[in-house]
């Protein structure tokens, strides 16, 4: 089966079984989520964040391991 088919019969559901579907795919394939982005949301998770004037106008410390 290809892409397209499978795009026409998620298409063709009600939209409470497309929802699904989505939150399915972005549950089970976070291959287009930006890495940078999974960083950044890695070191929040660890409480290594700058307020915004210190992003803003100091020089931005070195990335913490």
């Amino acid at each position: 089966m290809s892409a397209l088919e499978i795009i026409k019969q998620i298409k063709a559901l009600p939209p409470e079984e497309r929802k699904q579907v989505a939150r399915f795919v972005v549950e089970q394939d976070d291959s287009w989520i930006p890495n940078e982005f999974k960083e950044a949301m890695a070191d929040a998770e660890a409480g290594r964040t700058v307020d915004m004037e210190t992003a803003l106008f100091e020089t931005p410390p070195s990335r913490l391991q």
